[in-house]
């Protein structure tokens, strides 16, 4: 087969995809892909994709088809692609919709038109306990076969069946929960939040009710979350990372919807009000009061009849709080999230559970238009003391990449682009408590970290947002739910290995739009020739894949000595 040379992808026959990042419509192509594929790296020629079944999963429930995405791929690829391929694609595909979870006079059945996959699953040992053998069967007006679903095990259910290959479209429906009317006050949805709230809960329609929107911080998944609480009318648990996002929540809550205090609560280490709209961490469901002890606060999922449970920082969800949305699946689910990776490769719970990707925007689509900061990202290269790299190659792996994040030549480096920023608003963020109370020493700068009174946070928060204070040093505290609108530079001293997950959040630290050139910097100080800068190259792929471009300066230079797209 000759190639056709202007192309960008080359598709290999493993369903990984090859793109040429210097193709003069890359960046078109690569958002086209990213609806369907992974990036796995991205070096500065050849980006690699990986087509998966979940990410083929996610695409078909967001109303991407399969011909769709065969089309693209034989438009865009060098090669073309095989039959064998376009088999293959299609017929993982295929399995979505192929099982659908269904309510029939108040029970639950499994329903295929394909009644040979519906006996082999009914066959299976592994399965066995999900179907309740006694029920006769569905009534007439359900057409095609049918296997009868205790209730109680419709969530481990999807769960087994997921990691089997086989994806459960959940149609059995969803109480409606405790009445609460409320209504968005002197707020006008942006034409993304309205259609994000849409997929979750299209009007008219009663299929709505679970699943996630990706949108990146600073885009209003707050203000989404509370428009879908009012279109449901109904009382609402809301789940998320710390007690400062429970305070914002409330605060927006309270003056974006008709509700009042009375009918808002705090659930929390210091606060514990159940009232109809409830807003709890993750960290109090999941306390024990001893090792091996029972989680108690984890009856809040039945302390009202919720009729939605909205999960802030999805992909953040502790494996209890699986165990426990298993067991309330006749709730709406609502996911919101930065991105849907997951460090500890739960993604198919994040599907079968909470619900499939919905909607999806884009980062740089939101920047193009003026509703997130334009971003310049950038990493520089630090060579390390002669004694500390010493001390490097005689640690052990763990004790290696600490001394590589606290490297005492970042601080220069740091030096340099406070002074490249001097006068904005700007945030140091690291992994190590030490290393940040030596620089806020350095610098007669503040410094936030966990150990701090909730109070004495917000009231650093609130300087900072005000103007008062310019500079803030801040531990991972702050990579979650912390509004800091304001916030133009962001400089990582050091990070969690190659977490994905956080640098979505301390680049959404500074993602609000800004007055006048709605620019914003975020930077990486990395310990060159170490681990460090293994990891780095895994929070790199993120930043790519939503469509940055990734510059590399050595030394803290204002000299740019690479550019990498």
């Amino acid at each position: 087969m000759n190639p056709a040379s202007d192309n960008a992808l080359i598709v290999q026959q493993d369903l990984t995809v090859l793109a040429e990042a210097d193709h003069e419509r890359f960046e078109s192509i690569r958002a086209e892909l990213a609806l369907f594929a992974d990036l796995v790296k991205s070096p500065k020629h050849l980006h690699t994709y990986k087509i998966t079944p979940l990410s083929l999963w996610n695409a078909a429930a967001s109303g991407l088809r399969g011909a769709d995405i065969i089309r693209f791929l034989k438009e865009e690829s060098k090669y073309g692609i095989s039959r064998r391929m376009e088999d293959e694609l299609l017929s993982i595909l295929g399995r979505y919709g192929r099982l659908r979870l269904i309510s029939d006079k108040g029970k639950l059945y499994l329903q295929s038109a394909d009644t040979e996959l519906l006996a082999r699953l009914g066959g299976l040992k592994e399965l066995k306990r999900f179907f309740d053998r006694e029920d006769a069967g569905p009534a007439e007006a359900v057409q095609s076969s049918a296997l009868a679903v205790r209730p109680d095990m419709r969530g481990v259910m999807k769960q087994e069946l997921m990691r089997l290959g086989y994806p459960v479209i959940d149609l059995a429906g969803y109480h409606a929960g405790e009445d609460l009317p409320a209504e968005l006050k002197g707020v006008e949805l942006r034409d993304y939040q309205r259609q994000a709230v849409e997929c979750f809960h299209p009007a008219g329609g009663s299929d709505g009710g679970s699943g996630v929107l990706v949108l990146p911080c600073g885009a209003g998944k707050t203000v989404i979350g509370i428009a879908a609480l009012t279109k449901l009318s109904c009382a609402a648990l809301i789940l998320t990372t710390n007690v400062t996002s429970v305070r914002q929540w409330i605060k927006e809550i309270l003056a974006k919807t008709s509700l009042d205090e009375s009918r808002v609560g705090e659930y929390s280490g210091d606060v514990k009000l159940v009232r109809p709209v409830t807003i709890a961490t993750y960290q109090i469901l999941t306390h024990r009061r001893e090792k091996g002890g029972e989680q108690a606060h984890m009856e809040l999922f039945n302390s009202r009849d919720w009729g939605l449970i909205i999960y802030d920082e999805v992909h953040l969800l502790p494996a209890p709080v699986f165990r426990a949305t298993a067991d309330i699946q006749a709730t709406r689910r609502l996911g919101l999230t930065a991105t849907l990776v997951r460090e500890d490769g739960r993604e198919e719970d994040v599907f079968s559970l909470i619900g499939p990707k919905l909607f999806d925007m884009p980062w740089k689509r939101l920047e193009l238009e003026g509703w997130i900061a334009r971003v310049t990202c950038t990493e520089i290269g630090v060579e390390m003391e002669t004694g500390e790299l010493q001390n490097y190659y005689e640690a052990d792996k763990r004790s290696r990449f600490r001394i590589a994040g606290e490297n005492s030549r970042k601080f220069p480096a740091l030096t340099r682009l406070l002074a490249r920023h001097d006068g904005e608003a700007i945030l140091i963020i690291g992994q190590y408590l030490d290393q940040l109370k030596e620089v806020a020493r350095k610098l007669t700068i503040p410094f936030i970290s966990g150990e701090m009174p909730q109070a004495d946070r917000q009231r650093l928060y609130e300087a900072f947002n005000s103007g008062l204070v310019r500079i803030l040093a801040v531990s991972k505290v702050a990579n979650f739910a912390v509004d800091l609108p304001d916030a133009s530079v962001a400089i990582q001293l050091s990070g969690s290995y190659g977490s994905r997950q956080e640098e979505a959040q301390r680049l959404g630290r500074i993602l609000r739009p800004k007055k006048g050139r709605n620019e914003a910097f975020f930077y990486t100080l990395v310990s060159r020739g170490t681990s460090e800068q293994e990891y780095a190259i895994k929070r790199r792929i993120f930043l790519l894949e939503q469509g940055y471009e990734y510059r590399i300066e050595e030394g803290g230079s204002d000299e740019l000595c690479a550019n990498t797209r």
